[in-house]
């Protein structure tokens, strides 16, 4: 195994990291395996499945050119996460580095308001997963499936994170897999060529001949936007595991390599071949689901209950990782005095138990509001953290934008992985991020209702770090994992 030296702030040895690294005491029980299938499966999330038929119908094929414009921002952010997390791997990723670069309060803001989304995505994955579950086996009733699901795999974060690593690797691999034979297949039935299928073979046909491609209008790509961003949350998670891992600065390199033909395959592309299958105003894809439709063109049996399958698979994927990104952002809070001391403990596995008994906590009570009060307490929950993904995204940039005079300074050896054309596309990024957030408020409804909620939850969040750091509350204690940063 390799080892790696930790290094003080001014770029000291303080000692090497191995099985379990004496940084921060998280053992590195992820395999080289486990983080490749983490970095390709953290993109494709539940709503990718669910949610594009929405997207499809608002849009059009133009929704190609929102998947393209979110993914390519993805893809920057991604490329500016992966600069700072392959030189200072940390299990707190871009809560950490905010906390080095832009100061205390931004790095306690940014970890507590990505923890708060990631807990309210528990109760909705949890949720999701019961409802299915539930119309296979109706003896249970819907909340019993949520109580087991999130029993489960608290367990298996509880285990050890080599578990977590082998559930995440064999879930995100049939999701991986069920993509990469849709797009296969469909491409073959899109020119008439599949074997056994009544798909009349359109080509490309579709694409334009129901209004053209954009059928709704140019604007209507912006209207995309905003329906598509959110299914690209969790491409950051492979930072956060990095630091758990036997090679950090590989995986990280790797992970941020390969984002640019994730997103092009699993998104651009599974999108791609919908639209040939169907003109975009077939009413099925909405009513069954843009993939389900899909399938049910080419003529595959049972499609409905094929993806369904698959949803599954992407929820218990997304709520076992939602669990692990929760407790590992709680441990670094922990670690740098923002949260519970218990939070920064962690067992002979070097497992952080509190952290994630934590976080399971509070993703039990938000299951509990969703089914006592979904359309007031936990409504508020689910919008309040609804802007958050793109808080912490336009976090990164601004972080980048110090990091980078940081890393060159103190050791400029590390900085092997580079944002491209810095700082320009840097400041284009967000310069981007904030026109969506900008016209979510401009767009009404609950776009805006989002931003606005998540915005008072960040300026409360803000205020308290304000006032801690006042108080002298929020000055790190000479060992802890900023000052290692």
């Amino acid at each position: 195994m390799n080892t790696q030296p930790t290094l003080t702030k001014d770029g000291q040895e303080t000692g090497t990291t191995g099985t379990a690294p004496s940084s921060d005491g998280l053992k590195a029980g992820l395999k080289n395996r486990h983080l490749s299938m983490i970095a390709i499966g953290g993109v494709i999330g539940a709503g990718l499945f669910v949610g594009s038929g929405s997207g499809i119908a608002a849009a059009g094929p133009a929704i190609l050119l929102s998947y393209a414009l979110v993914g390519a921002m993805v893809v920057f952010v991604m490329r500016m996460l992966g600069e700072m997390a392959a030189a200072r791997p940390s299990s707190g990723s871009f809560s950490a580095y905010a906390d080095r670069a832009l100061g205390r309060w931004a790095g306690f803001s940014i970890g507590w308001l990505y923890w708060f989304f990631w807990v309210v995505v528990l109760a909705v994955e949890a949720t999701a997963g019961a409802k299915i579950l539930e119309s296979w086996v109706p003896a249970v009733p819907q909340w019993g499936w949520a109580l087991i699901v999130m029993v489960v795999l608290t367990l298996t974060n509880l285990g050890s994170v080599a578990s977590y690593g082998e559930f995440e690797f064999w879930f995100a691999g049939i999701k991986v897999v069920a993509i990469g034979a849709f797009v296969v297949i469909g491409m073959l039935a899109v020119f008439g060529v599949l074997p056994g299928s009544d798909n009349p073979g359109a080509g490309f046909a579709h694409l334009t001949d129901s209004g053209g491609f954009f059928p709704m209008g140019a604007g209507a790509i912006l209207t995309g936007v905003l329906m598509v961003v959110f299914s690209f949350m969790g491409s950051e998670i492979v930072t956060l595991a990095a630091g758990e891992s036997e090679d950090p600065q590989k995986a990280v390199t790797k992970a941020t390599n390969s984002v640019i033909w994730r997103i092009g395959v699993f998104y651009l592309g599974s999108i791609f071949i919908v639209l040939t299958l169907l003109p975009w105003n077939d009413k099925s894809i909405v009513e069954k689901g843009s993939y389900v439709a899909a399938l049910d063109s080419i003529g595959i049996a049972n499609a409905g209950q094929i993806m369904n399958v698959i949803v599954l698979t992407a929820v218990l994927s997304c709520l076992n990782s939602g669990l692990y990104t929760a407790s590992r952002m709680a441990f670094s809070l922990g670690q740098r005095g923002d949260a519970p001391k218990a939070f920064a403990k962690v067992n002979k596995r070097g497992v952080p138990t509190a952290a994630i008994l934590g976080s399971v906590v509070f993703g039990f009570v938000a299951v509990f509001f969703n089914y006592k009060w979904p359309d007031t307490v936990f409504a508020f929950l689910l919008n309040s953290s609804g802007a958050v993904a793109l808080f912490v995204w336009l976090v990164i940039c601004v972080t980048q934008l110090k990091m980078r005079g940081i890393i060159q300074r103190e050791t400029p050896e590390k900085l092997v992985v580079k944002m491209w054309l810095f700082p320009y596309l840097t400041w284009a990024t967000i310069a981007m991020i904030v026109f969506v957030l900008g016209y979510m408020l401009y767009d009404g409804g609950s776009a805006r209702e989002q931003v606005v909620l998540s915005l008072l939850v960040a300026a409360l969040v803000i205020a308290v770090a304000l006032v801690r750091q006042k108080f002298g509350k929020l000055s790190a204690p000479p060992e802890t994992e900023l000052e290692r940063l």
